[in-house]
């Protein structure tokens, strides 16, 4: 399937921007304050597109609008390659044509969640969601496992000549997407693109999911790979080593995730399974050794992102189907809004050696939202399907 091609391509970049940016920045003399600043633009800017995605894929179509966003990553590659001068870097993250975090946080995003519910059905929505997500995390895996097989093609303004690359793939890729992705005539004359009848419920969702983010952020795998160099002295290798490892350990994981679902449902997977990640991501903070904190990273990533395609197939559940793609946009811009602020809390954190209170944070907010969730969300029905 092309969605789900594209996918992998676009995070397989996203896995080796994540490793080389922070550092390829620091290298060229970018302060760490600056770069967390830089991130939380970025992440700033793609929260603020993906709240305009359900209305952008609403007028324009959704390959259009997927087309337009895969040539800003074209431009944004280019950019990134031939300069490290900082407004020029402010004015391409205010663009969003990268993610600092190493996941997927771009404004294609929702437009391709909503196209897979509609091609997927109520039946294999959670197969799709899984498959996808699965993809994009193995894909990240190989991004971030490139530094470390071939640095001599990808370190450094490589990296950033290869996204461009990856970006004129994507073009095509989505070239080749059928007609049937497209919103009905019914479902954008309803919506436009809006939220009306779900309105309230993704209101909820979205606040709670805000909080999550908000928490991710402060330990975006951009920061986690500078935090790693500089509070155990890791070379880029060793985090891409560990990068792969831990995307890979998501990307496996996915695969049980439409099993647990049906078997305990969709709001107890999300919530179980996200709740013991975040006490491992908590104890990061107090490794003592580079061995133990990747270790801990890895066990964590084996729990933490099955919650991914059960969230977004809980929402697509949540809503009407013409109003899923304003609800996709909608969750993916208050994620990206949210957890824009924590990279330059992270950066401030790092200037000033406070290592280890961004694992304390995120695993004490993440844990705290999986209770506000299931408390929230447990007796709520599902109307559209599950």
């Amino acid at each position: 399937m092309y969605i789900i091609g594209a996918a992998a391509l676009r995070n397989f970049g996203y896995g080796l921007i994540s490793v080389e940016i922070a550092l390829y920045w620091r290298a060229h003399g970018v302060p760490a304050l600056m770069i967390g600043v830089l991130f939380t633009i970025a992440l700033l800017a793609s929260g603020a597109l993906s709240a305009l995605a359900g209305r952008l894929s609403a007028h324009f179509g959704r390959r259009r609008s997927l087309r337009l966003m895969s040539l800003a990553i074209v431009l944004g590659g280019t950019a990134l390659a031939l300069s490290t001068w900082w407004p020029l870097l402010a004015l391409m993250s205010l663009l969003a044509t990268f993610s600092p975090t190493g996941k997927d946080v771009a404004a294609i995003l929702p437009i391709e969640q909503a196209a897979l519910a509609q091609i997927g059905g109520t039946s294999r929505r959670m197969t799709l969601y899984a498959r996808y997500n699965m993809t994009a995390a193995l894909a990240g895996a190989l991004g971030a496992l490139a530094v470390v097989a071939v640095p001599v093609a990808v370190q450094g303004a490589r990296a950033f000549w290869l996204y461009a690359v990856i970006g004129v793939a994507l073009l095509w890729l989505y070239s080749r997407l059928s007609p049937a992705v497209e919103e009905e005539r019914g479902e954008r004359g309803a919506s436009s693109g809006r939220l009306v009848k779900s309105r309230r419920v993704v209101l909820r969702l979205t606040a709670l999911f805000g909080v999550d983010a908000l928490a991710g952020g402060l330990v975006a795998q951009g920061i986690a790979a500078l935090w790693l160099h500089e509070r155990f002295g890791a070379a880029a290798g060793a985090v891409g080593l560990l990068f792969f490892a831990t995307n890979l350990a998501m990307a496996v994981s996915q695969l049980a995730a439409p099993w647990l679902a049906r078997r305990f449902g969709l709001l107890n997977t999300m919530v179980f399974t996200h709740l013991p990640s975040n006490i491992l991501l908590l104890l990061v903070a107090f490794a003592p050794n580079f061995t133990v904190a990747a270790a801990l990273l890895v066990l964590r990533s084996l729990l933490s992102q099955l919650d991914v395609p059960t969230r977004q197939a809980y929402t697509m559940a949540l809503v009407s189907p013409e109003e899923r793609g304003a609800a996709a946009g909608t969750t993916a811009a208050v994620r990206g809004v949210a957890s824009a602020v924590s990279p330059a809390v992270t950066g401030i954190a790092l200037a000033v050696a406070a290592f280890g209170l961004p694992f304390i944070l995120a695993g004490s907010l993440k844990s705290l939202y999986d209770l506000a969730l299931y408390g929230m969300f447990r007796g709520v029905p599902i109307e559209h399907g599950e």
